[in-house]
């Protein structure tokens, strides 16, 4: 079997070999643009990972896992373009570096390139894949217009929130895991299995990174830490703060929501100290962890040695950087 390094760089090598030949240049200099600025290609990863799992020759499915890291980055592209985004992965964002309209547009086009490219699969998986890759592209367009909708809203409950970032961010991951198994004749049950495995991974994924974005090390982040409190983001913290203050708490909480002049390091501060009060730390680890330990148990029951998972599972704690 081969390691997440060695699929890592099969697919960093495939995405630089990427022809663009087409006209206008134009539009397609974007689309290059977008898929060269790097990233961890978390999504086409875990799809060879899984195929692998039965069979010898990821290679082999090169091109479909693409799809995955191009569809990945069209949705950026247009959620960089909504949110008025600057920089992404510290390169002007496509909107900036050239225009609103080159955004719309390459961004369609790589959408359009992502079911090429997924559809470059064999005939006898073609129906099982672009079914799951189809329901999975509209999911997440459901996802992000809860989130669009979450922006006006104080009374968002914590079981909305988990279904949009399920919506949003987790079925991604579950559909490249289910697809990679898919394409390597896996059973069904482990297909299936693989599915949940990425679900809960993510939702594990997503509530980490509302906690880093108040609690993380900016160094080891990546980011600058508070920027959903300055936002005024509904994250998983955020929204358990609300429901969980006492009065007082909660006036504090509201006021600085609603605050227009501030300072940033203040309101941060400020913020921070109220999560602490109502005990938001201890809450999020512990949910981080429940969906973590569920991730674990769907990857037991896929009927494979452990010898073979060991290998998906400790990219998944890499991925959240976790100890084994």
């Amino acid at each position: 079997m081969y390691t997440s390094k060695e699929i890592l760089h099969m697919v960093e090598s495939a995405i630089a070999a990427l022809p663009y030949d087409r006209q206008p240049q134009s539009l397609y200099e974007p689309i290059k643009y977008v898929l060269s600025l790097g990233g961890k290609r978390v999504r086409p990863v875990l799809m060879l990972m899984a195929y692998n799992l039965w069979q010898e020759n990821p290679e082999s499915i090169l091109m479909n896992a693409i799809a995955l890291e191009t569809y990945h980055n069209h949705t950026l592209l247009h959620d960089d373009l909504m949110d008025r985004a600057d920089v992404r992965r510290g390169q002007p964002t496509v909107h900036r570096k050239w225009d609103d309209n080159a955004a719309i547009l390459s961004g369609d086009t790589m959408l359009l390139l992502a079911f090429q490219r997924m559809m470059a699969c064999d005939k006898q998986h073609m129906p099982a894949v672009m079914s799951l890759f189809t329901e999975t592209a509209i999911e997440i367009c459901d996802g992000q217009q809860y989130d669009m909708e979450f922006e006006t809203r104080n009374d968002v409950r914590e079981e909305e929130y988990i279904e949009m970032i399920r919506l949003k961010t987790s079925v991604l991951l579950a559909c490249a895991l289910k697809i990679g198994a898919i394409l390597a004749d896996a059973p069904q049950s482990d297909a299936d299995a693989l599915y949940e495995f990425g679900e809960k991974l993510g939702l594990a994924f997503q509530l980490q990174d509302d906690y880093l974005d108040v609690y993380g090390d900016p160094k080891v982040f990546g980011k600058r830490i508070g920027g959903d409190i300055l936002c005024n983001k509904k994250t998983y913290m955020l929204i358990n703060a609300l429901s969980r203050a006492n009065e007082e708490q909660r006036s504090q909480l509201i006021q600085w929501i609603s605050a227009v002049d501030y300072d940033a390091e203040e309101k941060i501060a400020a913020v921070t100290a109220l999560y602490n009060e109502i005990g938001i730390p201890a809450v999020a680890r512990e949910k981080i962890n429940a969906y973590f330990v569920e991730a674990e148990a769907a990857l037991e029951r896929v009927n494979l040695s452990q010898e073979k998972k060991e290998i998906l599972w400790q990219y998944a704690l890499k991925m959240l950087n976790r100890q084994s």
